[in-house]
């Protein structure tokens, strides 16, 4: 793809993600169900943190694409080594993740992760773009430039330290509030929420490959 056109593609999809997680963040406070926005507000799912994180990674490519067409390629080496670990190690593997695991519970039973109530207050295009159109913007991305992945041991350490973070904020919320983030957990004992995290991570370790294989084959 050309600069030029690399570049407007990058500033359209940082805008749009900086929209939706601004439209997320600012869902009027007395529409929101009791139940669903306790301690941690919206800042405990992790969609919503990977839209922070997608406007975060686009943002960077963009600046990176700008400094390539000014002719700043010192600067602009440093950027795309950020954007490279940012979309390797994180916009990727999230992004799929949070797609597939959201909508293969939703189908088996919505009120483990998307309770009914929420309906009335998220409008279904905002549903769709936090949790379908993260997917093919993902894999657009593979196809539009190709990405320098980091050492396998690097990257999974990376990724693995990041899951650690969110699953301690999560039972963090959890020793405060005495709920769950989703609904789903209060299933498990505690055996079997181990479980449950340990699959979680080996599957977000396995999109993480999935993602260096495309980017290999492609490019």
């Amino acid at each position: 793809m050309e600069i030029s056109t690399l570049t407007t593609y990058h500033c359209l999809a940082f805008v749009w993600y900086f929209f939706v997680a601004y439209s997320i963040t600012h869902v009027r406070t007395e529409e929101r169900p009791s139940e669903v926005f306790l301690y941690g507000g919206q800042w405990k799912y992790l969609t919503v943190l990977n839209l922070v994180l997608q406007a975060v990674f686009y943002g960077v490519s963009f600046l990176a694409d700008v400094l390539r067409l000014i002719k700043k390629l010192r600067c602009a080496k440093c950027v795309i080594s950020s954007r490279d670990l940012l979309f390797s190690v994180l916009a990727f593997p999230v992004s799929t993740f949070v797609s597939i695991s959201f909508w293969t519970l939703y189908t088996y039973n919505r009120e483990l992760v998307y309770p009914k109530s929420l309906d009335g207050v998220i409008p279904l295009w905002l549903n769709h773009a936090m949790h379908t159109a993260v997917l093919p913007f993902a894999v657009l991305e593979i196809l539009a430039t190709p990405h320098r992945y980091p050492a396998k041991k690097k990257g999974l350490i990376l990724l693995g330290f990041v899951a650690f973070l969110y699953i301690s904020w999560v039972l963090w919320i959890y020793s405060v509030t005495g709920e769950w983030v989703y609904p789903l957990f209060a299933l498990f004992s505690p055996a079997g929420l181990v479980a449950f995290f340990a699959g979680s991570l080996a599957i977000i370790i396995s999109f993480y490959n999935f993602g260096e294989f495309l980017n290999r084959m492609i490019w």
